[in-house]
């Protein structure tokens, strides 16, 4: 199966193998514990900040302290599946999460609800690219829309549903349920895997790249933390702001020095940014990021700050947004495998340009049938959008270049959501100071949203276009493979 470029022959409307179908469904039930869990915690802080009697600015290490570790280890995914094999990498981080679940559910104070949310975040790290790594190697390149249409639903769904769920476990639960609601998945996420995975043990010992490790982790982990900080210090001038983004900076730019001549050997193959569709698909999934985890900012804001909502309404009423991410996704799917990414992702981020207008006039007495209208809306375009971007990137890589495709992908999208989190807070603070009206500094923040979707039009004219029709000897080839995996 490593051998075969993947997408360089996709068959639009042709059987999907079985096999794809269960690897598939099993790593979306161990990652659906990751994907509802970030989201899940973000609407608690208070909660928690008052239940174990501690400020809101020591509680938020505990979303803080999560994604730096998932970041830190985000890089080391495709060495560890090199040495381990996917089926023991994804069962082991299974039961890493597993165990930072149970630890987080027994936390006593502050500082041990953190470090055991380091945990998490270290199984949470390995599991992410691992997951689109190990459905795009057991695709092949075969009907790569209408797999990822169902694939990504999870991960659109979670940042949508986690706020609901969270709302509903603090209303008629303990805090400690927001931890223990992942236990299930983890479980019947590592039986399936033992089930279903095939088993894929690695030929020889790989070198782990130490230098790229010690300057990509630590500095893809201080840009984030330095976008964290942005919102408790009103502004990128803050020193408190500046400092760990130039220093990760550095040590990215260091990281690609290292990397360029080294390829594969390098933690992460960078010189897979010449490849079009991965570089295109990155610089789009960094828009995405950035327009999708920017609104998820500033709506819930609108509706509890300047409405007065509680946080279980305001996720409420963002559910007509997740709903028109599902109705799109399998119409997108299949006409990504029909016509190619290029027209459907152009028409999802126009759509969602012209979707998210509407709350760039929003005032204190707006409709709220009219903007749940306009989140529907939204969601088609967003769902639109990303289905065409999640196989786009892997287009015409061979097996082994996956990884690395992988890991990319999810660093650029987690860096897009902070960073787009990170600027409309700092429009919504600077806008509110200047104008002391709170519905004027919401409605400028959204316009800045606007402008994340905009951007990302015409960049999708670099992606791929109209798949190519199998060759004979790629149909060869695809029949060869078919019979080795029965």
């Amino acid at each position: 199966m490593g051998l075969r470029r993947v997408g360089a022959a996709p068959r639009a409307g042709a059987d999907i193998d079985p096999l794809v179908w269960r690897i598939a469904f099993t790593v979306i039930v161990g990652a659906m514990a990751v994907i509802f869990d970030t989201t899940i915690v973000s609407v608690a802080l208070n909660d928690l900040a008052h239940d174990l009697h501690t400020s809101i600015a020591t509680i938020q290490w505990v979303s803080t302290g999560y994604l730096l570790a998932m970041f830190i280890t985000i890089p080391i995914a495709g060495w560890a599946q090199s040495v381990l094999g996917g089926k023991r990498l994804w069962i082991l981080a299974l039961g890493i999460f597993l165990l930072g679940s149970l630890l987080c559910a027994c936390a006593w104070n502050a500082p041990s609800l953190i470090a055991f949310r380091i945990v998490q975040g270290v199984g949470g790290g390995l599991m992410m690219p691992l997951m689109m790594t190990l459905i795009m190697q057991a695709a092949s390149g075969r009907n790569i829309g209408t797999i990822m249409s169902v694939v990504t639903l999870p991960a659109a769904m979670g940042p949508i549903l986690g706020p609901v769920l969270g709302g509903i476990i603090l209303s008629f639960g303990d805090w400690r349920w927001l931890f223990l609601v992942n236990v299930p998945f983890c479980v019947v996420g590592a039986y399936l895997a033992h089930r279903n995975l095939p088993e894929d043990r690695p030929e020889g010992r790989t070198r782990l790249d130490w230098v790229g490790l010690l300057l990509l982790s630590p500095g893809v982990a201080a840009i984030i933390y330095g976008l964290s900080r942005v919102e408790g210090h009103a502004g990128f001038g803050n020193a408190h702001v500046l400092v760990p983004m130039f220093i990760g900076l550095l040590l990215i730019a260091g990281f690609v020095a290292w990397a360029l001549p080294r390829g594969t050997s390098a933690l992460v193959d960078v010189q897979l940014f010449r490849h079009r569709p991965l570089a295109s698909s990155s610089a789009l999934a960094f828009l995405t990021g950035a327009s999708l985890y920017g609104a998820l900012f500033l709506l819930p804001l609108y509706w509890q700050e300047l409405r007065g909502d509680s946080a279980l309404m305001a996720g409420l009423l963002l559910i007509p947004q997740g709903v028109g991410t599902l109705v799109s996704r399998r119409v997108a799917g299949t006409l990504t495998d029909e016509i190619g990414p290029r027209r459907v992702s152009f028409f999802g981020f126009a759509l969602t340009t012209i979707a998210t207008i509407p709350f760039g006039f929003v005032t204190v007495s707006a409709s709220n049938v009219l903007l749940m209208v306009a989140l529907f809306v939204r969601g088609v375009g967003m769902g639109a959008a990303t289905i065409p971007l999640a196989g786009a990137a892997f287009v015409g890589l061979d097996g082994p270049e996956i990884p690395s495709a992988s890991i990319i992908t999810r660093i650029v999208q987690q860096v897009g959501g902070s960073m787009g989190i990170a600027v409309l807070a700092v429009v919504l603070q600077t806008a509110a100071a200047a104008s002391g009206d709170p519905a004027h500094a919401f409605r400028e923040a959204f316009w800045w949203s606007v402008g994340f979707t905009a951007i990302a039009v015409p960049l999708c004219l670099l992606l791929p276009g109209r798949p190519a029709p199998p060759t004979a000897a790629v149909v060869e080839a695809e029949n060869e493979v078919a019979t080795v995996v029965a």
